[in-house]
């Protein structure tokens, strides 16, 4: 028997690390820093998520056969380079703070690999650097399912590019064409994130659950976006752009915008983070929502054009822009999109590993065949293409650390936390639905952690959406977040089409279409005159709480195939209510990573107003636990500050 070929894929020091493994081309496992650190968008060399990978596969790091770098480090150092000397003698402050950076790690990149590397282990294979968008692209091409796509890749910037178009085909990519640095949609969308008060890098999701409060129909909304269009980018038709840089500030200092030319351009000042959100912010983020979905159309409908393909894949942090994935659907250019779950800095790391398997050692891609026949959807997990029903290989995106009901058990006496066990799952689900439709918020701790930045029922906590009180009782007194942002429906895959308008399933939670009609309640006359929480407060529809103010939902259908511990509650909830949805939000609170341990499980549900934590068969509920006071039983690092 052959010797397993074991590749090694790392994201790192920008945000977001992440380490992914596959052997013999199969994915294994992958995760994100953040998640053992408890560091969000943690930037660092991701030295535990590289000993879980290799712990979850069985293999020591000396048996890898290749480490693969998500991106070029002295490529995108010359840019840096040329930047500063393009915009001299602008930008010393910036540049006083970068370049000793770089000259003391980052230019030396591969030393600090291979020392970072020594001390998990002896590795002696070979180490790859694949451009920044081609790892993206690979990441969502290999695991797609489709034998030949167009690709799409958006996000702030790799090396040079910021945008690219390419093909895969069986196991080849090429890129096509690419939007160089400075010109960049997820700059451009960042620099709005930052002037409507949000931070950078994690902000952009805040914007885009701002966007459905701002009035479509507003002159004010219209002249922003106008003004957008005519001053700050120039959108060509085959929907490259250029952006107007003297109003950007992001090349040469510390800040994204140049904020008095922004406030003379939209008569509007910079927000100020946590101060209130007026209704011009709301405008701005909508005309700047706008102006994003009809770029992502035109390059979708040039990459269909140069490409001739019929499905569609998209990677990079734009594609994480799940409203304008809903648009895109919405126009059939395609007969069916799929997005890399992964899609931001993190699924970097498996697309490197990926490209090194197919590209640069030529090895085939392994589709999988779907078991049954399914009926003619074309959706992302299993579209069928000539003939063949295929399935994506991301098994789905529950590549993470899972734990057993002893590692439970154990933590739970150690914390002296008194917890009931149910070895039967299928009682245990209906006893959970029961809680949930008596309007109580659970805690649910499943199989596999999520990679990416969705929780997609791994971990996750759950509520009824028909509880119209529901949404403001999750922002306030669980997630602790602003009271204006949405929450997601997770629904059981074989009733999508009776609740939402949208002929494809969701499997990742990055697509939003309508709320169907049947379901909606109709809104007063003065609808767009009310205040930002009278809107949001306002009835629209039976499922309240995972309706947004434009009665859209961002969907993430479930499925036995790839969660049927997650399905089983869905149908349990379904049997006792008659509503096949719940409330599903990532399991973490404000300014903190999704919880990776049964520890980090519990600490969450203890400092926050969740009534009932389920690790895998074993309950926990609040009333039964000991006194968050009593500090006794909590290890040093539960302890807050």
């Amino acid at each position: 028997m052959s010797k397993p070929i074991v590749i090694l894929g790392i994201s790192a020091f920008y945000h977001d690390s992440a380490a992914a493994l596959l052997v013999d081309g199969e994915i294994i496992a992958a995760a994100q820093e953040e998640r053992f650190t408890r560091k969000k968008h943690d930037p660092s060399f991701p030295s535990q998520s590289i000993q879980y990978v290799l712990e979850e596969s069985g293999f020591l790091l000396s048996d890898v056969t290749a480490v693969s770098f998500y991106d070029k480090p002295l490529l995108k150092f010359e840019r840096l380079l040329e930047t500063y000397h393009i915009f001299s003698p602008l930008g010393l402050t910036s540049f006083l703070s970068a370049i000793p950076v770089w000259i003391k790690e980052k230019l030396f990149l591969k030393k600090l690999i291979k020392d970072e590397l020594k001390k998990i282990g002896a590795f002696t294979g070979t180490l790859y650097f694949p451009e920044h968008h081609l790892s993206h692209a690979a990441s969502a091409f290999y695991p797609s399912p489709f034998e030949t796509a167009g690709i799409l890749t958006l996000d702030g910037v790799g090396e040079w590019a910021t945008t690219t178009i390419g093909k895969g085909e069986n196991n080849s990519l090429s890129i096509l064409k690419e939007i160089h640095f400075p010109h960049s949609l997820g700059l451009l969308y960042s620099a709005f994130t930052y002037y409507c008060g949000f931070k950078v890098n994690s902000g952009e999701y805040k914007l885009m659950g701002l966007a459905p409060y701002g009035d479509p129909r507003s002159e004010q909304t219209k002249t922003f976006k106008r003004k957008i269009e005519t001053t700050l980018i120039d959108i060509r038709d085959d929907g490259s752009f250029l952006l107007n840089m003297p109003y950007f500030n992001y090349t040469t200092g510390l800040t994204m915008t140049k904020n008095n030319k922004w406030t003379k351009l939209f008569n509007l000042p910079k927000r100020q983070p946590e101060s209130d959100l007026s209704q011009d912010y709301m405008n701005l983020a909508l005309a700047i929502q706008q102006v994003t979905e009809e770029i992502v159309i035109k390059l979708a409908k040039t990459t269909k054009k140069i490409t001739g393909c019929e499905h569609l894949v998209l990677a990079g942090g734009v594609a994480l822009n799940c409203v304008a994935n809903g648009k895109l659907l919405n126009e059939k250019t395609f007969k069916s999109i799929w997005i890399q779950p992964a899609a931001g800095d993190a699924g970097g790391a498996l697309g490197a590993a990926q490209a090194v398997w197919h590209i640069s050692l030529n090895n085939p891609r392994k589709m999988t065949v779907s078991e049954k026949p399914i009926k003619e959807t074309n959706s992302p997990s299993s579209p069928t293409v000539n003939s063949t029903t295929y399935i994506d290989s991301m098994k789905g995106s529950y590549l993470g650390p899972s734990f057993s009901n002893e590692i439970v058990e154990k933590m739970a006496n150690r914390l002296q936390a008194p917890l009931s066990r149910d070895n039967n799952f299928n009682t245990l689900c209906k006893t959970i639905a029961d809680y949930l439709e008596s309007g109580q918020v659970v805690g649910w701790f499943q199989g596999r952690l999520e990679f990416g930045p969705r929780a997609l029922g791994g971990r996750s906590i759950l509520a009824d959406p028909r509880n119209a009180d529901m949404q403001k009782k999750l922002n306030l007194k669980i997630k602790y977040r602003e009271g204006f942002r949405p929450f997601a429906p997770a629904i059981l895959a074989t009733d999508l089409n009776e609740y939402f308008d949208i002929d494809q399933e969701s499997p990742y939670m990055l697509l939003v279409a309508p709320v169907h009609k049947k379901r909606l309640t109709p809104r007063p006359a003065n609808y767009q005159k009310l205040s930002l929480y009278e809107r949001l407060y306002q009835t629209r529809s039976e499922i309240q709480s995972i309706t947004h103010v434009d009665n859209s939902a961002r969907i993430q259908t479930v499925h036995k195939e790839t969660n049927p511990k997650f399905s089983e509650l869905l149908e349990a909830f379904k049997a006792k209510t008659g509503c096949p949805i719940l409330i599903n939000t990532s399991f973490n609170v404000r300014g903190e990573p999704i919880v990776c341990t049964p520890e980090d499980a519990y600490r969450c549900f203890m400092r926050t107003e969740m009534d009932i934590l389920v690790i895998n068969n074993c309950v926990f509920i609040k009333s039964e636990q000991p006194s968050w006071d009593d500090k006794s039983v909590w290890r040093e690092e539960f302890v807050l500050d």
